[in-house]
Order: C-alpha cells, then sequence, then structure tokens
C-alpha cells in the first residue's frame, strides 16, 4: 500500500481528516480488501467495497484521533479490516453453529507458504496468543497480512529496521504455523 507518499494536510494545513484519507486511499484499501476476499471460502458474502465501507465506519467513530500520516491511516485501516473479517466470521461462524467458517488460504503474502487453507478464527486466536509474546510481531502480521504493506513499508510504519521487520515476519509465520498446526491436531 502506497500510503506514505501523500502529504497529510488538508487545504487548510490543519490535519486531513478521515473522510479525506479514505477518499486518497481508497483504491489501495479496495485493493488490499479483494486479496483478503480472494483467500476467503468461495461464496463469501462481503464484497471489497463492502469491506472497506465497514472499516471507514468503524475509523470514522474515531473522533479524537488526529492521523499523523496516510500511512499511519492505513495502519488503523488494517486493523478495522482484521476487526470487521474477524466479526463477520465470528456470526457466520455462530449462526452456523461452527459449520462454514471462513477459511482463508495463507499464501503470497502469507504467514504460511504453500500452507492450506486456515480458519480465520483459528488464526484471529493465534495472532491474539502471539499480540501477549509480542505486540510488535503480531502488529507486523496485522500490516502485512492485513494491510497488505511491504516490509519495508511495515518498517517504516512501526519505526524500525527493515532487517528488524524481516525477522519478526519469519518469526511471526514460523510461530503462527506451529500453534496452528497445534491447534489442528487437538
Amino acid at each position: 500500500m502506497n500510503a506514505g507518499s501523500s502529504e497529510n494536510r488538508g487545504d487548510d494545513g490543519e490535519p486531513a481528516p478521515t473522510g479525506e484519507l479514505m477518499t486518497r486511499l481508497y483504491d489501495d484499501l479496495r485493493e488490499v480488501a479483494s486479496g483478503m476476499l480472494r483467500r476467503e471460502r468461495a461464496g463469501h458474502s462481503l464484497q471489497p467495497t463492502a469491506l472497506v465501507h465497514e472499516a471507514y465506519l468503524r475509523l470514522a467513530q474515531l473522533h479524537s484521533i488526529e492521523w499523523r500520516s496516510p500511512r499511519h491511516f492505513a495502519a488503523a485501516a488494517a486493523g478495522a479490516i482484521r476487526r470487521v473479517l474477524v466479526d463477520h466470521a465470528r456470526a457466520r461462524a455462530t449462526a452456523k453453529r461452527g459449520r462454514g467458517w471462513a477459511r482463508m488460504t495463507l499464501n503470497g503474502t502469507s504467514l504460511v507458504e504453500n500452507g492450506p487453507d486456515v480458519d480465520l478464527l483459528t488464526l484471529e486466536d493465534a495472532l491474539a496468543k502471539l499480540a501477549a509474546l509480542d505486540a510488535r510481531k503480531a502488529r507486523v502480521v496485522e500490516l502485512r497480512f492485513f494491510g497488505g504493506m511491504t516490509l519495508e513499508e511495515v518498517a517504516q510504519t512501526l519505526d524500525k529496521g527493515t532487517t528488524t521487520i524481516e525477522n519478526d515476519w519469519a518469526f511471526a509465520q514460523a510461530w503462527l504455523r506451529r500453534e496452528i498446526s497445534r491447534g489442528a491436531e487437538r
């Protein structure tokens, strides 16, 4: 996501409001949402546009946030997209009583190279455990997987070196792969 190239000031020199940043980044966010939904099960009821709009509605409710940069907004949007997908999967799982949970293929900018489909709720549980161990590594996963950011963009967003983020990503992939496979054995 190319969120760092835009200036974060409106015409009046004040920080750009959520709506303005959303307009600037809409195409990038929709592309990320499309990628996320391609990894979901066939026939998923959410469409990319609806996913982006729902994430925007959640961000628009954060009236006290002053976005430091378009990248800051994009990082928050990644978190909002993640929460929308997880909430949708939970609602579906509840409605289906455990049948038909949303499944995601974790490949490409993935957590598990050439891995199997992974239940989104299983991934969410594993991410919560990772966050308890190392919040930054969990944030790297969120920005890469749910935000579609490159390793360089994640490094800039988190104000860390690229090598640190590459190491965090490699560790998180291995840790999540192990955690998810443990969950599958249970």
